[in-house]
């Protein structure tokens, strides 16, 4: 596996997001999870992305148990944001508001670090900005975190442009997390940019598009009841359709190049640049096998080109009303 560094933080070229494993995509496999996560090592996958949130609480722990007695060969990933004070662990009802105090992220560390095994995190993202509370408060506790040596590095996760330079300047800023794909681009407007220019490197998440441009499901109807994805925007009836040829134009170039549409997706986010790591998430070996491939990938000038050309436009936001008011703040 090859490797990329984000700002002064070597991971594989690749990472993988944990998610799916204990929440929000239907029904989960603790087992498989573990021995996806473990599998992940021998291709040489070793950047792990969790979250508090997720389950809430259970898919740190799931990490925490998949890393037992080889903690020191992963980069692990995780992310603050909602009080945990109440949380039981896996139900998503009992989880609090977000807190972005230095307060609440002193507090929050402590849990993560029980859950994960472990007595540092890698890379501490805050999961969304809180805008009820200045960046600097939030940044400067994260900085306590780095040199108490608890945090060895810091990020944030869907964060303006504006937002990333203000808490750039209290300290330095690893990492930004933030969707980008083949369909999903506005990043490139701003908040890319900013990163390049302060040397922040990038972590796209969902660069196969919640699943949709690697082919797994072609309907909401084919998902399970509990995924939060049947709600989504870009999955309901009236942005379907569209979405649908732009799902198989995907198919149709990768079908051409003789590798998997998930590949392509994964191979065009990875020529955005050297500073680009994408955390493709899957809860299953077999998909992550097939993604591990991505990295061999060679895209073309032409390749490229053609993909600009006829991809269709992507219909519908990328969350809901409550989800897009979240983002880029």
């Amino acid at each position: 596996m090859r490797q990329r560094t984000l700002r002064d933080l070597q991971v594989s070229a690749i990472g993988l997001g944990c998610m799916g494993m204990s929440a929000f995509y239907g029904t989960a496999d603790q087992d498989e999870g573990v021995a996806t996560v473990r599998r992940a090592l021998d291709l040489g996958i070793t950047f792990l992305d969790t979250a508090q949130v997720y389950g809430p609480l259970t898919n740190e722990s799931l990490v925490g148990e998949a890393v037992r007695g080889h903690r020191d060969e992963y980069v692990i990933a995780t992310k603050f944001n909602y009080r945990m004070d109440e949380a039981v662990p896996g139900d998503m009802s009992t989880v609090g508001r977000q807190d972005g105090s230095a307060e609440h992220v002193r507090s929050s560390v402590h849990g993560s670090l029980a859950r994960l095994g472990t007595d540092r995190i890698d890379l501490y993202y805050q999961h969304r900005v809180d805008p009820t509370v200045p960046i600097e408060e939030t940044v400067g506790a994260l900085a306590e975190l780095v040199a108490e040596g608890k945090v060895r590095h810091i990020g944030l996760s869907e964060a303006s442009a504006e937002t990333i330079r203000r808490a750039h300047a209290v300290h330095p800023v690893t990492a930004v997390q933030t969707e980008y794909s083949l369909w999903t681009r506005d990043v490139e407007a701003e908040v890319l940019p900013t990163c390049r220019e302060l040397g922040i490197g990038f972590v796209p998440y969902s660069p196969l598009g919640r699943g949709f441009l690697a082919g797994r499901f072609s309907s909401p109807d084919e998902l399970d009841k509990d995924d939060f994805r049947r709600t989504n925007p870009r999955f309901t009836e009236a942005n379907l359709a569209a979405n649908l040829r732009l799902a198989g134009k995907v198919k149709e170039i990768a079908a051409e190049k003789d590798i998997t549409p998930a590949q392509l997706a994964i191979a065009w986010v990875l020529s955005r640049g050297e500073d680009l790591v994408p955390i493709p998430g899957t809860k299953r070996r077999s998909y992550l096998e097939q993604n591990a491939g991505a990295v061999d990938v060679e895209l073309t000038a032409e390749d490229l080109a053609r993909i600009e050309a006829e991809l269709p436009a992507v219909e519908g936001e990328r969350y809901d009303e409550d989800g897009m008011r979240a983002v880029n703040r």
